[in-house]
């Protein structure tokens, strides 16, 4: 099977890729910046919340993952690794928690301290059940979460019973308020709008000896955050944006309305007065199966990078 993958890929000229080991993305787009002992951030996933390919989805958009002939894309996520003290913090907990946590532990030599949760979609939280009693019986792993987000949790099953047997430790985030995780990472939690059924959303600041990352995967749309967003990127270093759908119409049939982002197109041309150091931080994320940023050999792809922004690929990494 993967003898014919490698085939077709040859056949297609390089139109889609075969999946490559984590090992060999990594290395593909490592930041030169690294050093041995230098706090980093990684992507575990780029994804919307159900993955890619999508369930049930038969459309030309998942097809070829199905057939084996492009790669799967795990739900979006990011990791925060200290390698001085082989610590490492999950931002969101996916349902690809395990493929995630196994990259964090073996690939890059770091023991779960934490997870950082954004709020009660499933893509953002549901990994948790791999900390309960039927998966890992994990002890005490600390999960921080905003007021609605930790009530959640502790009123609604299957998780309250994570907290009940300790498999869980909730930590309490407030918005805007910094907390120092550790030596090397300090985190701010920002409250934004977004379609807040069982919880309240967040995105976060995460900082580093030396740099600082935002990350906000969902948000309804730019213009209703009280923030300015030009200006919070102005006061990062990487901003790991929203990047659901690339335009209006993308699901047909379907009033898009009901499910506000901001479209990839839309930031483009928001974000395109900036000057070209700001553009150059941006680094669109979290996408759905019908976006075509997912394929990097996209006109959309190549729009973004000539727009002089980015899109967030697998296991890339980022000095911090």
């Amino acid at each position: 099977m993967r003898i014919d993958c490698i085939i077709l890929c040859i056949l297609l000229g390089g139109l889609f890729s075969c999946e490559p080991s984590s090992e060999q993305a990594m290395k593909q787009v490592d930041d030169p910046s690294i050093g041995n002992k230098q706090p980093y951030l990684v992507v575990l996933g780029i994804a919307q919340d159900a993955g890619y390919p999508q369930a049930a989805c038969q459309k030309d958009c998942c097809r070829p993952v199905w057939e084996g002939i492009v790669q799967r894309e795990m739900v979006s996520c990011l990791g925060f690794v200290d390698p001085g003290s082989a610590q490492g913090w999950i931002f969101d907990a996916t349902p690809d928690f395990k493929d995630q946590l196994y990259h964090i532990q073996n690939t890059l030599g770091a023991e779960l301290s934490g997870i950082f949760l954004t709020h009660a979609h499933i893509g953002h939280y549901t990994g948790l059940m791999h900390l309960g009693r039927e998966v890992m019986g994990a002890d005490k792993v600390p999960v921080f979460a905003m007021p609605k987000m930790a009530q959640f949790l502790s009123q609604n099953g299957p998780w309250s019973q994570l907290i009940s047997l300790n498999n869980i430790d909730i930590q309490a985030l407030q918005s805007a308020v910094q907390i120092d995780v550790d030596d090397a990472l300090k985190v701010t939690a920002h409250q934004v709008p977004h379609r807040d059924e069982f919880s309240e959303t967040v995105g976060y600041s995460i900082q580093g000896p030396n740099k600082r990352a935002l990350f906000i995967p969902d948000i309804d749309k730019w213009e209703l955050w009280q923030h300015n967003i030009d200006s919070v990127i102005s006061v990062h270093d990487y901003a790991f944006l929203d990047g659901s759908f690339f335009a209006n119409g993308e699901i047909p049939g379907r009033d898009m309305s009901e499910i506000p982002h901001p479209f990839v197109e839309e930031s483009l041309k928001r974000f395109s007065k900036l000057p070209a150091s700001e553009k150059a931080k941006i680094h669109f994320i979290h996408f759905n199966h019908t976006n075509p940023l997912i394929n990097p050999d996209s006109k959309a792809s190549q729009q973004v990078l000539n727009a002089g922004m980015h899109i967030a690929r697998g296991f890339e990494r980022f000095g911090m």
